[in-house]
């Protein structure tokens, strides 16, 4: 078993398969809160230079809310590591493969395999900054998604990776406008959408997140939909590294905060699951 694997816990591996989906084989972590009937699933994307093993209180907060997840690796990191794949040189070229990898993961979820365990008719995508990149410029195509959550992320890259790029990397300009979310929100169909982020974040500046989101909800106005149903938390002085990832001393509230969202929207009570607040400690 390799190492990452064996440190998640057992309350967790017991609920958990680990499989290959898609005519790309994504590594993927299968989690279900019992595998005997269909519950509402996330597939969440995480970081990058981590891996789909990082944060397991996430998803032991999903299980117990009655919400499955399918937890996949980014290009170049955790069980399909490509040496190089997680500099921030590559992150336009990580989010660009896993947003075409995203439409062959569903059809994967869809076939009779897994399609007993998982009602993609309540399923929300979301990740966190390189996979909350994916999941935001998913999103401006047609999608089946229900909901959306991400952190420390943005769906403004032209800004993001021109004047306020954090690293000093230069990124080819076509590439960025390919995955800038911000450009395409013509074709932004209104889903209720959480973004959690740090004020002081070094890597994703909050004013692009914060500019983002004020751009969907005017979409959402404009489209008939509820602009209350889109949500940006921001954190106060979390301690994490760069102000950037995991939030700190605000973690346990933020994870809070995203599992109550998923409950509302994935509504896991309908099939029985937990679905509510008294299941999200831990």
């Amino acid at each position: 078993m390799i190492d990452r694997f064996a440190q998640l816990p057992r309350s967790l591996m017991e609920k958990t398969r680990f499989v290959r989906l898609g005519p790309s084989q994504v590594p993927a972590l299968l989690a279900h809160p019992d595998w005997e009937r269909p519950a509402p699933v996330m597939l969440w994307m995480h970081g990058r230079t981590v891996n789909k093993e990082l944060d397991s209180g996430r998803y032991q907060r999903w299980l117990r809310a009655g919400i499955a997840a399918c937890a996949l690796d980014l290009p170049g990191h955790g069980e399909r590591m490509v040496e190089g794949w997680d500099r921030p040189a590559q992150t336009l070229r990580v989010v660009s493969q896993m947003v075409g990898e995203i439409d062959g993961i569903l059809e994967a979820l869809a076939d009779p395999v897994w399609s007993d365990a998982f009602d993609l008719d309540r399923m929300g995508i979301g990740g966190m900054s390189a996979g909350g990149m994916a999941a935001l410029r998913r999103l401006c195509d047609p999608h089946p998604f229900a909901c959306c959550a991400v952190e420390a992320t943005t769906g403004w890259l032209e800004r993001l990776y021109g004047e306020c790029s954090p690293w000093g990397v230069a990124h080819d300009a076509d590439a960025v406008r390919a995955m800038d979310a911000m450009g395409r929100l013509d074709r932004w169909r209104p889903i209720p959408l959480l973004a959690l982020h740090a004020r002081h974040d070094e890597v994703v500046p909050l004013e692009l997140q914060a500019e983002f989101i004020e751009r969907v909800r005017a979409r959402t106005t404009d489209a008939g939909g509820d602009s209350s149903s889109v949500e940006l938390v921001a954190f106060d002085r979390t301690d994490a590294q760069r102000e950037h990832a995991g939030f700190g001393r605000f973690g346990a509230e933020a994870k809070s905060l995203q599992t109550e969202f998923l409950i509302r929207h994935l509504k896991p009570e309908a099939n029985g699951g937990a679905g509510g607040e008294a299941q999200l400690g831990g």
